[in-house]
């Protein structure tokens, strides 16, 4: 199947998901930052892309998700019997996915990895840590795309090994190049431009995913270029 691309991010006030393809199986969307992927705990975090998904779609069932404020493409299975087979994908490590971020500073390699044992940081919750004791592994892969001197910021691929909550946002932090409009991890104490630039969204957007269509077994792969 060739590439599918959206010409546009919509926000999260929108009426509708941006839905790139659809058949019997599956659901490919672009998810608007500031839209949580599935519903939150309290009458306000009951909106989201699933329920939205499911008012066209009854059968739309979760697969994955990405943070609230991370856009970008998410696959969705039509029934129980498709999510089983794409979470199987999922769990084997059989998906693709790219990401684009903005983030602080100018990294001192053009690429890279990011090898950090990841788990919750419970007294903190929602945030995660670095933990060398009882962190699961987690690797990310990235690659500089280009830096900015005029704000200070760099722009790289980003390619998760693994799949760990937070592990993108938590890594970059570690090395000492957080995601710019990152609140909950944040890159104020690192001061420079970037601070005022990231007022507006977390910069962070899933833009390639690949996989092997959970009924016919085609490999699919959809791209969805960053809003920013």
């Amino acid at each position: 199947m060739a590439p599918v691309a959206a010409a546009t991010s919509l926000s999260a006030h929108d009426q509708g998901p941006d839905i790139l393809y659809v058949d019997a199986s599956v659901l490919v969307v672009n998810k608007p930052a500031g839209l949580l992927s599935v519903p939150g705990r309290g009458e306000d975090k009951q909106d989201c892309l699933e329920r939205r998904l499911q008012a066209p779609f009854p059968d739309a069932l979760t697969v994955h998700r990405l943070d609230m404020h991370t856009s970008g493409l998410l696959v969705l299975a039509r029934g129980k019997k498709m999510q089983r087979r794409l979470s199987l994908l999922f769990a084997n490590r059989q998906v693709d996915k790219r990401y684009l971020a903005v983030v602080t500073g100018k990294l001192p390699a053009v690429s890279g990895e990011i090898d950090l044992p990841l788990s919750a940081d419970w007294p903190n919750r929602p945030r995660q840590k670095v933990d060398h004791v009882a962190g699961k592994r987690s690797l990310t892969r990235y690659l500089v795309l280009g830096h900015d001197p005029a704000v200070n910021t760099s722009r790289l691929t980003l390619v998760p090994e693994t799949g760990r909550t937070h592990q993108l946002r938590v890594h970059l932090q570690a090395l000492g190049h957080p995601i710019v409009g990152d609140l909950l991890y944040g890159e104020a104490r690192y001061g420079g431009a970037a601070s005022a630039a990231s007022a507006h969204r977390l910069l962070l957007h899933a833009e390639q995913l690949a996989f092997a269509h959970p009924e016919s077994g085609e490999r699919y792969c959809f791209l969805c270029p960053a809003p920013f």
